[in-house]
């Protein structure tokens, strides 16, 4: 099962969707997600590859669990870097079947990390394999994706004719197995082109994997990234507290209230 979207979206709330005027407000509700611990300290601290000034790395996990607590596989995992030189926001994808060096473990799936050793054995691997330094994490299950993307009324994306039938199956199956959709009437897609998804509608178009490639999955993630961002940039103040109140389950970070609120405002 492949969780992977929840994660930026979670993210891109925290990150761009809070106002100035409610960042009292917020500050409580964001101290309940943040992760303290030494260790993970030490690794975002004292990475060994080049730092840039005006450049921050986040990694964005997406875990295939239902408990955010529980070992689990890291189905996505993608970088978020806001670069203030050049004024823009960057989204990297991670290959989960990429072959890596995990210490303790020799090569493996770099889906692997995650479930041998949480974020920090992810995070230093990431690290070590691919030269980069990462400042900062968030980690989020399949749940908080689906409620964002209901709370937001859905997001445009563009549905090509042969991602249909796969699309349908997984959506199908999130109503079966994850319980995402219980209870509803699970709607399938029809035709193609852009038209809104809902939120296990767009779970199910992340979990496509079998009729082109895994670079074909990590380019869906993508452009269900951007549709969110695109959503949050115009979603209603009023809807923020409904946003946080959904996400929050689902989501741990080492970023505490006042480093969230501040990466806010330079985004």
């Amino acid at each position: 099962m492949s969780t992977l979207k929840k994660i930026v979206i979670a993210l891109t709330v925290l990150v761009i969707g809070i106002p100035a005027s409610a960042f009292g407000y917020f500050y409580y509700k964001l101290n309940s997600i943040q992760e303290s611990d030494s260790d993970t300290n030490k690794i975002l601290n004292n990475s060994k590859y080049e730092q840039v000034d005006g450049i921050t790395n986040i990694l964005l996990v997406g875990i295939d669990a239902r408990d955010i607590s529980k070992p689990s596989r890291s189905d996505a995992m993608m970088l978020l870097t806001l670069d203030t030189v050049h004024k823009s926001i960057k989204i990297t994808s991670f290959a989960r079947d990429s072959y890596v060096e995990i210490p303790g473990h020799g090569r493996e799936k770099l889906t692997h990390a995650y479930a041998y050793g949480g974020v920090n054995l992810l995070l230093e691997t990431i690290e070590n394999n691919f030269e980069v330094d990462i400042n900062d994490y968030a980690v989020v299950n399949f749940f908080g994706f689906v409620d964002i993307i209901n709370i937001l009324d859905g997001i445009e994306i563009d549905v090509k004719k042969d991602e249909i039938k796969e699309l349908n199956k997984y959506i199908v199956d999130g109503q079966s197995i994850d319980k995402v959709a219980e209870g509803e009437n699970v709607e399938t897609i029809t035709e193609s082109g852009l038209q809104t998804l809902n939120g296990y509608q767009a779970l199910a178009y992340a979990r496509i994997r079998y009729n082109d490639s895994a670079f074909g999955r990590d380019n869906r993630q993508r452009d269900i990234i951007e549709a969110t961002l695109g959503k949050m940039s115009n979603v209603s103040p009023f809807k923020f507290n409904e946003v946080l109140n959904s996400i929050l389950p689902s989501l741990k970070t080492n970023m505490s209230p006042a480093r969230i609120l501040k990466l806010s405002t330079t985004v």
